[in-house]
């Protein structure tokens, strides 16, 4: 089994709330590094598991989910990093990956003790995920590029937050590996 997984956060999105405007710009910064990051995990064999907010539709699976973000106001956004047939999915309801899911489990019987983080939002749901991550005793990695943010200066709090009270190892996009294990 894998001793790594790739962790794509709240990447499906409608864009379609308050903060969205302000987070768009950040999206299509960090947009090619995350389809780097799934190219690169697919083709080392690495799952790659989508936690997704379920924009309090409770009723909705994640094809639902992907139908609503591509018909949302940036389906550019989010038709290069759409799941494929292989991807995982987790629905959330609040902002870490781990509240009230089944991912702890998942990440159990997949055998995975790393975590590469990537998605939206860097100072919301990605910081509180790597507090949780960590409290798991997962190892959380992540490259900078493939995070976004809405306010600027709270998520380079939350990078540095991640790296000195979490123990995450930030990276280079360009170092950051998936076929030897090592960031």
């Amino acid at each position: 089994m894998a001793s790594t997984a790739l962790i794509v956060i709240d990447m499906l999105n409608t864009y379609d709330h308050q903060d969205a405007d302000a987070l768009v710009t950040s999206v299509r910064e960090a947009l090619p590094a995350v389809e780097e990051l799934l190219e690169r995990a697919r083709a080392a064999s690495v799952p790659v598991i989508y936690v997704n907010d379920n924009f309090g539709q409770w009723r909705s699976h994640h094809g639902e989910l992907v139908r609503a973000a591509l018909d949302g106001r940036h389906p550019e956004l989010v038709e290069p990093i759409t799941p494929d047939e292989d991807s995982l999915f987790i629905i959330k309801a609040r902002h870490s990956i781990f509240y009230e899911t089944p991912l702890a489990y998942l990440l159990g019987q997949l055998e995975a003790r790393r975590l590469v983080l990537c998605g939206q939002v860097t100072e919301q749901c990605v910081l509180y995920s790597a507090l949780d991550a960590h409290i798991r005793h997962f190892h959380v990695c992540l490259a900078p590029e493939a995070v976004a943010h809405i306010d600027p200066a709270l998520a380079h709090s939350a990078l540095r937050m991640m790296q000195i009270n979490m123990s995450a190892t930030l990276v280079p996009l360009d170092d950051l590996s998936f076929e030897d294990q090592r960031p």
